[in-house]
């Protein structure tokens, strides 16, 4: 018997500005606007300097990129200045 083909409810459809920037979604924090992706512990493979607490990110540990979602010189100067947070770092500003 061939299958039924249901129509998709919109909020089932993907979210089209979160797959154009990479998975990031997008959040406010502290006023501004930013896309934010999380990064797994598989992923996770270098060290970096988070830029609230100052302390390194090692690798191998889950964590958070963000960047800027309205730099005044357009998303390839934002995604260049990203940068990685502890999760805890961004959950708390």
């Amino acid at each position: 018997m061939p299958r039924k083909h249901r129509r998709a409810h919109s909020s089932e459809l993907p979210d089209v500005t979160r797959l154009a920037n990479g998975g990031a979604r997008r959040q406010t924090r502290r006023g501004r606007e930013w896309f934010v992706r999380e990064i797994s512990a598989q992923r996770a493979e270098k060290v970096y300097r988070c830029p609230d607490c100052g302390l390194a990110i090692p690798a191998g540990q889950a964590h958070l990129v963000a960047w800027s979602a309205e730099h005044m010189f357009g998303d390839d100067a934002a995604v260049r200045e990203r940068r990685h947070y502890h999760a805890h770092c961004w959950r708390l500003a």
